[in-house]
This record gives structure tokens, C-alpha cells and sequence, in this order.
């Protein structure tokens, strides 16, 4: 059987080359994977997200935390220019850090916060020309647990949040940010209980309204 090239042209019009596609099916995580020896797709997540240590994961955990504290029903989406969108389009940009690492360090590590700017990305135009604050509030997410021992990640209570709305992000014009800017500019940290109340108060379009 003769493979399909990727890139071969359809000899369509350009319009019709762009393939827009469906929203995913939600998944369960006992879905099958075909022809793979009874592997799920439970397996997959044990496999991919093993440790929420992990730079990456742990960001993905910060972001669902957000999510369900506002509430949303969007899912992530990986090429957004923002993490978290809520149903009345608040769009939210979550930075995580940790004291504590996936691997072996000799001291705790520092608080900070990078990316805070960025490029918005298009699928048919493209970066942009310029590095933006692209969401409307920023959460900044910290773990808290000092010793791998008592590291629990479903425990929410080990979690701190400090918000900051984009007006005041464009005014401080980082990139980067230490823990202790962040919380100079935000005040006293909030738990998870609280992030909600303090997201909606920063709501840059609720001030100006």
C-alpha cells in the first residue's frame, strides 16, 4: 500500500486547504488504545505525568486548579496565548514554582517567574511581531512543600496564589519576576479558597467598567 504523504497538495482551492479541527471527545482514561496489548489511555497519563514535580506537570496542575476554582468548562489548549479562559472571557495566564524539583538539588530553589511576555501565535498569520501580556490577570502559583516527604500533590492547602492584573503587569514591563515583586505588588498571598475572589477583583474589565 502506497503511503499518503503529509504534505502532498490537494489541489484544492487555499481556502480549502485549512483543515479546522473538532473539539476533542472527553476522555476517561479506560479507553483502549487499538492493537496495544490492553494499554489505555490511563496507562498514557501514568506514563507521560508521572510526578507533578515535573516542571511541565506541575504547570498543568496549577492551571487545573485555576480552572476549577473559576469554574470554566474550556479545556487547555497548548498553542493559546493564555492558559485559563472562563465562560464571560476572562483570559488567565498561570505561572507556577516550587521549592522543590524532579531532581536532586542541594538547596531549595529560588522563587521566580518567567515568560510573562510572549508572541501570540496563529495558525494562518504566524507570531507576532512583538512579545505581549496577553491575558487579562496572572496567577502566580506556588508549591510550598519544603521536603519530598511531606510533597503531596492532590493536597491543595500546600498551595499559594498571588494575582496581578495586566495593567499593572505592562506598567512593571518584566519578563521575569522574583517572588518577592510579585508579592510586593500583590500583597499578602491568598489559599486556594480565596483565588477566585482575588482573580475577579483583579478583572482589569470589571475596573474599568
Amino acid at each position: 500500500m502506497r503511503a499518503r504523504m503529509c504534505g502532498a497538495p490537494s489541489g484544492n482551492s487555499p481556502e480549502e486547504t485549512w483543515k479546522t479541527p473538532p473539539a476533542p471527545p472527553p476522555l476517561h482514561g479506560h479507553e483502549p488504545f487499538a492493537g496495544l496489548d490492553g494499554a489505555t489511555i490511563a496507562d498514557f497519563w501514568r506514563f507521560a505525568l508521572p510526578d507533578f514535580k515535573m516542571n511541565n506537570a506541575r504547570g498543568y496542575l496549577a492551571e487545573f486548579l485555576v480552572h476549577r476554582a473559576m469554574g470554566s468548562s474550556h479545556s487547555r489548549v497548548e498553542w493559546h496565548s493564555h492558559d485559563v479562559e472562563t465562560e464571560n472571557g476572562l483570559r488567565i495566564e498561570v505561572k507556577t514554582s516550587a521549592c522543590l524539583q524532579a531532581w536532586e538539588q542541594r538547596r531549595l530553589s529560588p522563587i521566580k517567574f518567567t515568560g510573562l511576555r510572549s508572541k501570540r501565535w496563529n495558525p494562518r498569520t504566524g507570531y507576532a511581531d512583538e512579545e505581549t501580556y496577553n491575558a487579562h490577570v496572572y496567577v502566580f502559583a506556588v508549591q510550598t512543600a519544603r521536603t519530598h516527604e511531606e510533597y503531596d500533590p492532590p493536597d491543595i492547602t500546600q498551595w499559594e496564589f498571588s494575582v496581578l492584573g495586566r495593567p499593572l503587569m505592562e506598567r512593571l514591563a518584566q519578563k521575569s519576576m522574583s517572588y518577592s515583586t510579585v508579592r510586593r505588588h500583590a500583597g499578602d498571598s491568598v489559599p486556594y479558597s480565596g483565588l477566585a475572589d482575588r482573580i475577579r477583583a483583579a478583572d482589569p474589565r470589571e475596573q474599568t467598567a
